[in-house]
């Protein structure tokens, strides 16, 4: 009996994930993590600029150097959410390339579509609503890969990386974006305080959602730090793995090769 008793714990743990700090049936992450999305997708990029101080514009200006895709190429932005990198690799890879846009999250998408028909970006533009962990396309699709803070929203993260190597093409990259660990002395302490004092209440007062931007810090404290993410990757395939520590290491660009 004891022992049926352990057992079974052992196998709830197994089928729970984490949601923030709160541990939640696997299945049913997708659906809570969508109702966030939901819910702030209206505000994103308004909040996106109020909670970083507009910094977020670097760190994605760093992301698209370190692609450095070229003309004709083809680029798959994943969970590219409202279109900030999608924007920038457009512009990039000329008439002659193509991007798709990916996420998976309608509102989402269609706020990233809308936002990129109002910057005059069509025509090299392909949108997708997908999940990361179940890519819809063949193997060896695209010469780059990104996945812009979104890794840590979803339920299997090795899962979703072990598909960006299946459909990345060999000598083809793929680049994650996403908050890490703070490394420098101090920053974790103040960071803590800014993640789970102002965070909420920005969400709150701008947003009208505070239970949202809580779920986001608390993500972001659950999400691997910068070495395991990089071994994730190796796991997946991905050779040349290295990363890039931004901000203190509040942020980290890790990049792998398909061999």
């Amino acid at each position: 009996m004891g022992n049926d008793s352990r057992k079974t714990a052992g196998n709830d743990r197994d089928e729970t994930i984490d949601f923030g700090y709160e541990r939640v049936a696997r299945a049913d992450k997708k659906r809570r993590v969508a109702a966030v999305f939901d819910s702030v997708a209206e505000r994103y990029d308004l909040m996106n600029d109020l909670m970083s101080l507009g910094i977020h514009r670097a760190w994605k200006h760093f992301t698209l150097e370190l692609a450095a895709v070229r003309p004709g190429e083809k680029i798959l932005d994943l969970a590219g959410g409202t279109g900030d990198l999608t924007a920038g690799f457009a512009r990039r890879i000329g008439a002659d390339g193509c991007i798709t846009l990916s996420d998976i999250n309608t509102s989402m998408l269609r706020r990233g579509r809308d936002r990129l028909l109002d910057r005059g970006i069509a025509g090299n533009v392909d949108f997708v609503l997908a999940n990361a962990e179940q890519l819809p396309f063949a193997d060896d699709s695209f010469d780059c890969i990104t996945i812009g803070f979104g890794l840590r929203n979803v339920t299997d993260k090795q899962a979703a990386l072990d598909e960006m190597a299946r459909v990345t093409r060999p000598g083809g990259r793929t680049i994650v974006l996403e908050f890490s660990k703070p490394q420098l002395p101090g920053l974790p302490a103040l960071y803590d305080i800014y993640s789970f004092s102002v965070l909420p209440w920005l969400g709150r007062v701008v947003a009208d959602d505070e239970a949202s931007y809580r779920y986001l810090a608390e993500s972001i404290r659950m999400q691997p730090d910068q070495e395991a993410l990089a071994e994730m990757m190796r796991s997946a395939g991905f050779a040349r793995c290295d990363y890039h520590n931004l901000s203190g290491g509040i942020v980290a660009v890790h990049r792998g090769y398909k061999p």
